[in-house]
């Protein structure tokens, strides 16, 4: 699900756990990114908090590593450090 996730966009965290069958499992999903086997591949970078935070202990160098992929791909980022998820938020079907 997270490799769909297009550039430009992010998803929550409960987004993605929705999507795996349990709602619960946000910290689930963010313990799998966290230990992402192929950060390459698949775009970690674009799962937030539910608060449209990042990480601040993303798993490849931090919550301003993180932002700066971010910002790469056009997402702009609020003066108190979150996303607009309305703006950014992405919208599948399958959310």
């Amino acid at each position: 699900m997270v490799c769909q996730i297009p550039k430009g966009k992010v998803a929550t965290y409960g987004q993605i756990a929705r999507v795996a069958g349990n709602p619960r499992w946000a910290r689930v999903v963010g313990y799998a990114l966290h230990n992402n086997p192929a950060p390459g591949v698949i775009p970690c970078h674009r799962v937030v908090n539910r608060e449209g935070k990042v990480a601040d202990s993303f798993a490849f160098g931090g919550g301003d590593i993180q932002r700066q992929m971010l910002e790469r791909e056009g997402v702009v980022f609020e003066t108190d450090g979150h996303i607009d998820l309305n703006r950014y938020g992405w919208q599948s079907s399958k959310l």
